[in-house]
């Protein structure tokens, strides 16, 4: 594995952990009378979403991030590095002074309650709007970008850059298909838990990531 394919896994491990994706698709498996129809059209919607994205950007932006020397980024994405780098480090700390709130949980708490009573087109684009990725995919596209590959390879690794990010929402479903009665009880106990814990371990893997991209970017700078 080189340099970029850690930078997109690292991408992936920390589009997982995006506690706000986390906490609206727990929420959406613990509010609802029916957890399995919710989360199905919940997760569809994000994975739909995602999918889309990934299968214009492997026509629109292909291979043009790419290097004749992979150890060497182009000096665009270089300072595209840079720059995603800071805005991370400066996200995350701001982030991380700010005092976790109430009123924020609880408006998502009332969307999401909202959402489980709802057609299941609703709940679809829900999962479009709130589960997807986020600001984790321009940094995917870029990685995959410049792994230099065909159309077919691009789809490939995007699929999986979705598929690991929409991870914990795919394992909760089997789980609750398997053993719903459990699984509801354990989904109760990682919401608690997500409150008081997930920041820092995400604010973690999102600085590595910064880290990555500081290091590739500096290193495209000065070759």
């Amino acid at each position: 594995m080189g340099w970029i394919d850690g930078e997109l896994a690292l991408t992936a491990l920390a589009a997982m952990l995006s506690p706000t994706t986390l906490t609206f698709s727990v929420l959406t498996l613990v509010l609802g009378d029916r957890p399995l129809r919710t989360g199905f059209w919940f997760y569809l919607g994000a994975l739909s979403a995602t999918l889309a994205v990934g299968v214009v950007a492997a026509f629109v932006l292909g291979n043009h991030a790419a290097s004749s020397s992979p150890s060497s980024p182009k000096t665009w994405v270089a300072i595209l590095d840079v720059v995603l780098a800071a805005l991370i480090i400066v996200y995350v700390f701001v982030a991380l002074r700010r005092p976790p709130n109430p009123r924020r949980m609880a408006g998502m708490v009332a969307q999401i309650s909202k959402v489980a009573s709802s057609p299941a087109i609703a709940v679809l684009g829900a999962g479009a709007a709130l589960a997807n990725p986020g600001g984790f995919i321009p940094i995917a596209l870029k990685d995959i970008s410049e792994t230099n590959p065909s159309a077919g390879q691009f789809i490939g690794e995007w699929v999986f850059f979705a598929l690991v990010s929409l991870l914990p929402l795919s394992v909760a479903l089997v789980m609750l298909l398997v053993a719903p009665d459990s699984t509801g009880r354990r989904l109760q106990t990682a919401r608690a838990w997500l409150e008081g814990h997930l920041r820092a371990i995400a604010a973690a893997i999102v600085l590595l990531l910064a880290v990555s991209l500081l290091r590739n970017g500096i290193s495209g700078l000065s070759s």
